[in-house]
Order: structure tokens, then C-alpha cells, then sequence
């Protein structure tokens, strides 16, 4: 799990989204950014929690966040992924795992009995200046935009 806290600065990132444009965290200076972290695309819960934050999209550009998503998934998974859910933000292609590694949400996961090494479903939000404004680590996939808001 995560040792980043609120205060800390966020760790910066180049990144491919969905559409292999480059994305900095540095291009959201002065914006605030909700930063998700997602273990697989396309997958029941992650795409509760993606559908979520896109039936808000509205509410939190009205209130100045931009929202990224991150996973270990490709370009193109991706890409479907966005596509068929009509998301309106950007998901990062995360495939060597540097972002994931430096937000230190990858570690042991426990599923039917079963231990694996995985993305631990965690969101930060950051503010306009890069300072981690909050971290959730207990996301709510059906209810995660009030968690945020």
C-alpha cells in the first residue's frame, strides 16, 4: 500500500493515454486532478467505478478537477475501454508500471483464496499546486464521485 499522504507532492509522470498522447502531471499545473488507479480495464468493478466518474464529469469540471485514469492495460484496451463507455477523460496506458510503482499502489492481493501481485484500486486527488490533497484507498465503485466531491 501506499506511503504517499495528504501534503506530500504528488510524484510527477509522462504517460500514453488512450489516444498515445503524451500526458505530464505538469500539464495540470493550476488545475486540480483526480488520479485513479484501476486494476483492469473493461472489468466489472472497474467499470463501475470508470461509469461513475463520468455520470459526474460535469459536476467535477465545475469544480475545476481534471480526471486521469491509470492502469497496467495497453493502448488499445484502453482505447476500447473509453470508447465503449463513452468516458470523456483520459486513461493512461501504464504498461511498465512506472507510474503505478512511483504512486506505490502495486503490491500482494488476495482474491478467492488466492495471493497475486496487483494494482491496489486507490484514488488521489491533487491540487493545483502537485501537493496530494487527499488519498482514498477504501473506493467505493458505485458511490466513488461523492467520496471525491
Amino acid at each position: 500500500m501506499t506511503t504517499l499522504k495528504i501534503g506530500d507532492k504528488a510524484p510527477g509522470f509522462t504517460a500514453k493515454d488512450q489516444h498515445g498522447k503524451t500526458i505530464n502531471l505538469e500539464d495540470f499545473k493550476g488545475k486540480k486532478v483526480v488520479l485513479f488507479f484501476y486494476p483492469k480495464a473493461s472489468t466489472p468493478g472497474c467499470t463501475v467505478e470508470a461509469c461513475n466518474l463520468r455520470d459526474n464529469y460535469h459536476s467535477f469540471q465545475s469544480k475545476g478537477y481534471e480526471i486521469l485514469g491509470v492502469s497496467a492495460d495497453s493502448e488499445k484496451r484502453q482505447l476500447n475501454f473509453s470508447t465503449k463507455q463513452e468516458l470523456p477523460y483520459s486513461l493512461l496506458a501504464d504498461e511498465d508500471k512506472e507510474v503505478i510503482m512511483a504512486y506505490e499502489v502495486w503490491g500482494p492481493k488476495k482474491f478467492m483464496g488466492k495471493e497475486y501481485d496487483g494494482i491496489h484500486r486507490t484514488t488521489f486527488v491533487i491540487d493545483e499546486d502537485g501537493k496530494i490533497e487527499d488519498v482514498i484507498t477504501k473506493v467505493k465503485t458505485k458511490d466513488h464521485s461523492a467520496q471525491i466531491l
